[in-house]
């Protein structure tokens, strides 16, 4: 059973959308603040964070900046703030997913769902090896762990998934589409901005010149190819 952790201040929205996860079958747990929700991470080991920006205690974007310190699990933003800043900084944080209030029930539980594949999906691996090595960083598709130097990099889920994909068909241009519902689930394949924003954090997080970048390749307007 999916195990989801809710972290919001309000307690009728909360309440809401824990009745909602436990009828289809989600185990929820709730926290009104971010102390709390660090808190239980630590301690369960949620599958799934939903977590609101505007908390009592500490800035939502906090709070995801302290799990990415050590939990992978995957965290969808729900906050009234719609603007393209506070989208951009909760994913530079760390935050794998973002939706406004006010959403629809039936939106939620499908990123929810997308969310879920993202991290139990592993696309096939074409080659023996199961390491990847670069001048720069070495990539271990078994350990799903990633290395620069003598230091491990930490990639949310969603960055991982789609570092995954390039890196498995090394040389091949993947198209935007293909990445999009791959990563994101069937519906998002005209979403390009979000490719835009999670290839940025992998620059990086990976390349030496983020700017100009020699592994993780665009094609303008067609997509993206891993050069080792």
């Amino acid at each position: 059973m999916t195990r989801v952790l809710v972290v919001e201040d309000d307690a009728q929205l909360a309440r809401a959308l824990v009745i909602n996860l436990q009828a289809r079958r989600y185990e929820v747990d709730a926290a009104p603040d971010g102390a709390t929700a660090l808190r239980l991470v630590a301690a369960g080991q949620p599958d799934m964070i939903l977590l609101d920006l505007g908390l009592p205690d500490m800035e939502g974007v906090d709070v995801i900046r302290a799990l990415r310190g050590w939990s992978r699990a995957p965290v969808l933003v729900l906050s009234a703030r719609s603007g393209s800043e506070d989208k951009i900084r909760a994913l530079d944080a760390g935050a794998d997913d973002y939706m406004t209030k006010p959403f629809s029930m039936d939106e939620l539980l499908a990123r929810l769902r997308a969310a879920t594949r993202r991290t139990e999906e592993t696309p096939p691996v074409p080659h023996a090896t199961h390491l990847v090595a670069t001048d720069d960083f070495t990539v271990d598709l078994v350990a799903k762990k990633v290395r620069r130097g003598d230091r491990d990099v930490r990639l949310t889920p969603t960055e991982w998934h789609l570092l995954e994909i390039l890196i498995c068909h090394p040389g091949v241009l993947i198209s935007q589409r293909r990445l999009l519902q791959e990563v994101w689930g069937p519906s998002y394949g005209g979403k390009t901005n979000y490719l835009r924003v999670y290839m940025a954090q992998l620059r990086r997080k990976l390349e030496r010149d983020p700017s100009h970048p020699r592994y993780l390749i665009t094609e303008p307007g067609m997509g993206y190819r891993f050069e080792a």
